[in-house]
């Protein structure tokens, strides 16, 4: 009988987490707050919100902390984008502290998408900061698949993707 795989959150694991989205513009609340919400669905939506209008523009940050990523890493494991997963959420990895920033048009059909550094996509980012001792090995066990063991990975490898997003390829 298979031992059921062990599954992290972040919040159980003593990493500070730290989720934040800017409404810019004409960005609809209800849209971003659906994003939110199928990847984070701990994240505390404000109550109260104005709608953007001609005019009146919005500029709000939405910040919440200590929120389970449980949900996030589930996601990521279904898609099996765990190599990819490990990759972007260290490539900005400095000592006890990484950020990364997710795709909020993806998110709001539960996806979780990457985007490369420099590119704002249509829809905003969801920017995702995590700090803790010991941070590398957290996010190499919430990226872990049973391919590690005939291929193993690290962060920052000779199998990581390029700066721009491409592939290795492997030999």
């Amino acid at each position: 009988m298979q031992e059921p795989m062990l599954r992290l959150n972040g919040v159980n694991e003593n990493l500070q987490i730290r989720i934040e989205t800017c409404l810019r513009g004409a960005d609809s609340p209800e849209k971003v707050s659906q994003a939110l919400l199928a990847l984070f669905p701990d994240f505390p939506i404000p109550r109260e919100f104005e709608i953007p209008q001609l005019g009146s523009a919005s500029n709000i940050n939405w910040v919440a902390e200590s929120i389970s990523l449980e949900t996030f890493l589930k996601q990521l494991h279904e898609q099996r984008i765990l190599d990819t997963a490990l990759d972007s959420m260290s490539a900005n990895l400095v000592e006890n502290q990484t950020e990364f920033r997710l795709s909020r048009q993806a998110a709001i059909v539960g996806k979780v998408a990457f985007p490369l550094p420099n590119e704002q996509p249509l829809g905003g980012v969801i920017t995702v900061t995590l700090q803790g001792v010991h941070i590398s090995d957290w996010l190499v066990a919430a990226t872990w698949h049973k391919g590690r063991d005939a291929i193993p990975r690290g962060i920052a490898d000779e199998n990581a993707m390029g700066s721009d997003g491409d592939a290795v390829t492997w030999i």
